[in-house]
């Protein structure tokens, strides 16, 4: 059970969104502004947003912007997470990961399987971490953003939440790129 410190401040994080789909754009892309009204009406700070198409090449070029970029902690995409050839989301994210959390999965499908039932079966949804950086990918439709992040990120993405959150451990996500740089 998650519960709040209120003795700890909260800790903006800066959050990029990045939407893959072959056929939205940002001015009709439903589910990147659930996530960017979501993220700022939370505290934290919209770093960048972008659309790419199911392209693995593409998405890791933006994800790996985002991940050398100082301004990005978190990079958060919805879309091609499916079953279909043109759907190569967690193939490109986890060509990235230098660590899987894998137990974002689980607890996505989880909170999915009550909403959706037996559905949520044919989200192949991913996290990670690359240099430094939280890489979590979601399905495309407004519900499972909505799920994704009402339902886990916004707790693990809050410094106040307890037990244990994700802005916790932030500062120690690199160091094994640290040690190697000395």
């Amino acid at each position: 059970m998650t519960t709040t410190n209120k003795s700890r401040d909260f800790v903006p994080v800066k959050i990029a969104i990045l939407t893959v789909s072959d056929t939205r754009s940002l001015e009709d892309d439903k589910s990147g502004q659930i996530l960017v009204d979501r993220v700022k009406s939370a505290g934290h700070i919209l770093a960048d947003r972008a659309v790419v198409t199911d392209d693995v090449p593409k998405i890791r070029a933006a994800v790996k912007k985002w991940i050398d970029d100082d301004g990005v902690d978190v990079v958060i995409s919805t879309g091609g997470t499916g079953l279909t050839g043109r759907d190569v989301t967690p193939e490109a994210f986890q060509g990235l990961y230098e660590k899987e959390i894998d137990g974002w999965s689980t607890i996505f499908h989880y909170l999915s399987f009550q909403k959706i039932g037996i559905s949520t079966i044919q989200s192949r949804t991913t996290a990670g971490v690359a240099g430094g950086t939280y890489l979590f990918a979601l399905p495309g439709s407004p519900g499972a953003c909505k799920d994704g992040w009402d339902g886990i990120l916004q707790h693990q993405l809050d410094y106040r939440a307890g037990p244990c959150n994700f802005v916790e451990i932030m500062p120690r996500l690199d160091e094994h790129l640290q040690r190697s740089k000395t």
